[in-house]
């Protein structure tokens, strides 16, 4: 049962990286926040493809548009998305923003279903259900008769780019001529060594104290990168040793240390209506993977 190891790693070094990234966001403006996430995740990345080839040598593979192309809407998909919920976090609390976030899930299989020719039963749109009614919860309270659109248009336009992210990923990671730890692994290295450049050039030209603030934070960004290279790197490994529909359902346990870094790290005070919206989104993004995960039971 290695991959629930992996899974359950994965799943908690996620969920403190979106608690390191929440305290963060308290010091330093959204797109350095952003950075941090990356900043050291190369040399993370390069050591582990490095140690697949070791372990496993193969020929090295090509890179046609077929890759570049996917492989980098993605990384950039994932900057916004990684931006838009560090806004979120600034404005709602850490379990408020890591729901609204975890709507990735169903806005994946709205997507699949949409544009990758994915089926969607009705046990799935059960689970989008659920979901909506999660968003909703998650949201927040606003005054009488009005709608917090900004926190919505940043929570589901965070969890949209997330999912576009891991459509684009791993079609990209499908054109490589390579086993599949090491297409992961290139995917990986492709996208974030373009995330740091486009993040430090934009940044270098348009807020450069803000490189400074980060270079002046150095473990607070190592933290960050290190733990959002560990859950990239647990989750390409469990997916390569279990079905994607299992490895994603035990992953939902992040739910459960979001409220635990929640309440007991950040010292926030968790509402019964954000447990319960985000308890929803887990259900529902259960739901959405019920016939995969039906299959294997």
């Amino acid at each position: 049962m290695l991959w629930s190891l992996f899974t359950l790693i994965a799943a908690f070094s996620q969920a403190l990286r979106n608690a390191q990234q929440k305290r963060l966001s308290g010091e330093i403006d959204a797109l350095g926040v952003t950075l941090a996430r990356f900043l050291w995740a190369p040399p993370l990345a390069f050591g582990y493809l490095g140690l697949l080839y070791a372990l496993d040598p193969a020929p090295l593979p090509g890179f046609s548009l077929g890759f570049i192309l996917p492989a980098s809407a993605g990384a950039l998909a994932q900057i916004i998305a990684t931006l838009l919920m560090v806004r979120l976090f600034q404005r709602r609390s850490y379990t408020a923003g890591v729901g609204l976030a975890k709507s990735e899930a169903l806005f994946a299989a709205l997507l699949g279903v949409a544009f990758f020719a994915a089926q969607l039963g009705v046990v799935g749109w059960l689970g989008v259900a659920f979901g909506a009614v999660a968003v909703w919860l998650l949201k927040g309270r606003s005054a009488p008769g009005e709608l917090d659109l900004t926190t919505l248009a940043l929570g589901l336009g965070s969890g949209v780019c997330f999912a576009l992210t891991t459509l684009l990923v791993r079609q990209a990671t499908l054109t490589l001529d390579a086993p599949f730890m090491q297409a992961a692994a290139w995917a990986l290295v492709w996208n974030v060594c373009l995330q740091v450049v486009v993040l430090m050039a934009w940044l270098a030209i348009r807020s450069p104290s803000t490189i400074g603030k980060l270079l002046a934070r150095p473990r607070a960004v190592f933290g960050v990168s290190l733990s959002s290279s560990l859950a990239s790197l647990c989750w390409f490994s469990a997916l390569t040793l279990q079905d994607a529909a299992l490895v994603k359902t035990l992953g939902q346990v992040e739910v459960l240390f979001t409220l635990l870094l929640s309440r007991h790290w950040l010292r926030e005070r968790v509402g019964g209506r954000e447990r319960l919206g985000l308890l929803l989104v887990a259900l529902g993004a259960l739901l959405v993977l019920w016939p995969s995960l039906a299959a294997h039971i």
